[in-house]
């Protein structure tokens, strides 16, 4: 890289400080990260519950060994599956890979399909401590005999208002027995790691709705095709807790169920087919709720003429 070359990525770096890139699952958002991020030079940093976890390159559609070796990648496959990974630890390895990245004067460039990521990044997250094993296995062991019996422990731990919600509950129940301390008294502890005076650029890649189903039916028969079922038995062969984060990849259940001969494997691919598509439905409606106010695009083309479109004009802005 010539020295005006360095020049003109850091300040395109200082007009955009950071670029985030979401869409439901199967809108081409890898790509368009990708390819953002060799143009300007950035860092692709995953924002995807699931491309956490090393198991699942395949299922999870994590970019290929080729494509990370295109731009430099963080928070990708850097979890192992047995390890029940939550959005605080995520936000702290985010905010390690942001410093690690603008200490290079690097464009960072979040992408994933996790709405909840995007919002923390930006809103922060309760500093609330990690919930030990033990009490998350014991709040399961009550949720396992219902509503009831999790309204019964939350007024045993002096729980008051609990909420009627039954995965608020678990989550209000696991954070009062392991900290002695019920929610509310971590609300105001909230850190964004993007301030609102920040130069962001957010783009929301929104597909055609007969195109995505359409799209995630060929990606996962590709997954098939590609080795997503050995993947699975590798994983299976594990022993892992059936109710850890990764064994609940969409696909997982569905060949898993194929392997010990309950189904075919054409009636798994249907399955997980559905489910990734209401998964993609879920997440649109997410987006329509938190991210009304962000660049919405039809495909990844777009996203990256609009990236660079942007950058560019700024940085001509600037040396006007």
């Amino acid at each position: 890289m010539t020295d005006q070359d360095a020049t003109v990525k850091a300040r395109t770096a200082r007009a955009c400080s950071a670029i985030l890139i979401a869409g439901p699952t199967a809108s081409g958002k890898s790509s368009a990260a990708l390819r953002i991020a060799q143009a300007l030079n950035g860092v692709v940093i995953n924002a995807d519950s699931m491309q956490v976890y090393r198991d699942l390159r395949i299922l999870t559609a994590r970019p290929s060994p080729q494509e990370e070796a295109a731009a430099t990648h963080m928070l990708y496959g850097h979890v192992d599956a047995a390890r029940r990974y939550s959005a605080g630890a995520w936000l702290r390895d985010a905010e390690r890979a942001l410093q690690n990245i603008r200490s290079q004067d690097r464009l960072p460039i979040f992408t994933g399909g996790t709405g909840l990521y995007f919002r923390a990044l930006e809103q922060g997250l309760a500093d609330i401590p990690d919930i030990p094993g033990h009490i998350r296995a014991e709040v399961a062991e009550i949720a396992a005999r219902g509503l009831d019996a999790l309204l019964a422990a939350a007024r045993k731990a002096s729980l008051e208002s609990p909420p009627q919600d039954k995965q608020r509950l678990i989550r209000a129940l696991e954070v009062v027995l392991a900290t002695g301390r019920p929610l509310s008294a971590y609300h105001g502890s909230e850190r964004p790691l993007l301030g609102p005076e920040e130069p962001l650029l957010r783009i929301f890649i929104a597909p055609e709705r007969e195109y995505l189903r359409t799209v995630i039916a060929q990606r996962f028969h590709d997954m098939l095709r590609r080795g997503a079922i050995e993947e699975v038995k590798s994983l299976l062969a594990r022993r892992l807790d059936p109710d850890l984060p990764a064994m609940k990849a969409h696909g997982v259940r569905n060949i898993a169920a194929a392997l010990r001969g309950e189904i075919t494997m054409d009636e798994a691919a249907a399955g997980a087919i559905a489910e990734t598509r209401q998964y993609a439905k879920r997440q649109m409606t997410w987006a329509r709720k938190y991210m009304r106010n962000w660049h919405w695009v039809p495909d990844p083309d777009t996203a990256v003429r609009l990236a660079l479109d942007r950058l560019q004009s700024a940085h001509n802005t600037g040396n006007a």
